[in-house]
């Protein structure tokens, strides 16, 4: 008999979530985590939740720091906001292709 694989859901309420394009960037990047099997997000309530096959916390927080989306309650600098809008232009014109 095969193993049952094991899935955890991680979530996260992030700041500078602005649009569809900030969401696209940060699928993209999320998803090219080791050990992360599946995202999704609510820019309504920017809240990220990320199913993964362990706990991989860390790793998404800072993944999502530096693409300008720190955790809420985190230090939300100015290097953030701005890396936040580039993000969000290249999401935009990724969706676009």
């Amino acid at each position: 008999m095969g193993r049952k694989r094991i899935t955890m859901n991680i979530q996260f309420t992030i700041e500078n979530l602005k649009c569809g394009g900030c969401a696209a960037t940060i699928k993209k990047g999320i998803l090219s985590l080791e050990k992360v099997t599946d995202i999704s997000i609510s820019v309504a309530t920017s809240e990220v939740t990320v199913t993964a096959t362990e706990d991989v916390r860390k790793a998404v927080k800072e993944k999502l720091a530096a693409m300008g989306y720190p955790e809420v309650g985190a230090a939300n600098t100015l290097r953030h906001k701005a890396t936040s809008y580039v993000s969000c232009a290249v999401g935009k014109m990724s969706a676009k292709e």
